[in-house]
Parts: C-alpha cells; structure tokens; sequence
C-alpha cells in the first residue's frame, strides 16, 4: 500500500510525502502505482520547471518513497502557481484513492 501524507498551512499545501508500493499489479505492470506516480511526478515537474520554485525534493524509487517539501518565503505569485498545481495534483491522488482505497491511504491533514 502507498501511504500519502499531505501537509497545509494556512490552507496551502506546503508538504507531500509518498511511501511505498501499491501492489496493485507485478513490478512493470502495476497500473495504479504508474498513475500514483505520474500524477505526483507531473506536479513536481510542474513546480520545479513551470513555477520556477526551488523545492526540497527527495526520492528513493527502490523503497517507493518520494517527499516534496515547499519552502515558506514563497511570493504570492509563486504560492499562486504552487497551489494550482498542488490542488490539482490533490485531485488526481484523491480520485485514484477513491478507486483504489486497498492500495492507496491519503491523508490530509491542516
């Protein structure tokens, strides 16, 4: 199972932290997972080359862990753009987690 974590301050998301495999399917065929991690994957892209923000970005794709941490000096502008696409990001997990409650928890919490 993935467990995601998600953290807002002041009702912006400031952290997501992703940890471990779903299991959905073997290794190479496990449709779920793919999808977990291009949607979170895609909102990190989006962050770093879009938004332009220098973010705190750890991955380990052997234990299936990957953690996004939002600095706090952003400028409204790049809060703006921040939040739009970790929204939307927030969407995509939530829909696969309604789909696939057995092999993805989320969590949100502030």
């Amino acid at each position: 199972m993935t467990i995601v974590n998600i953290k807002r301050k002041n009702n912006h998301i400031c952290m997501v932290e992703c940890d471990g495999h779903t299991f959905y399917g073997e290794k190479g065929e496990d449709i779920v997972c793919a999808a977990l991690s291009s949607v979170v994957q895609t909102a990190v892209l989006g962050l770093m080359s879009v938004a332009k923000i220098n973010i705190d970005f750890q991955r380990d794709e052997k234990r299936g862990y990957l953690k996004i941490q939002l600095p706090e000096d952003l400028s409204e502008e790049e809060r703006l753009k921040a939040d739009v696409i970790l929204d939307t990001m927030l969407l995509g997990i939530s829909d696969l987690n309604e789909g696939f409650s057995d092999f993805i928890e989320l969590e949100v919490k502030g």
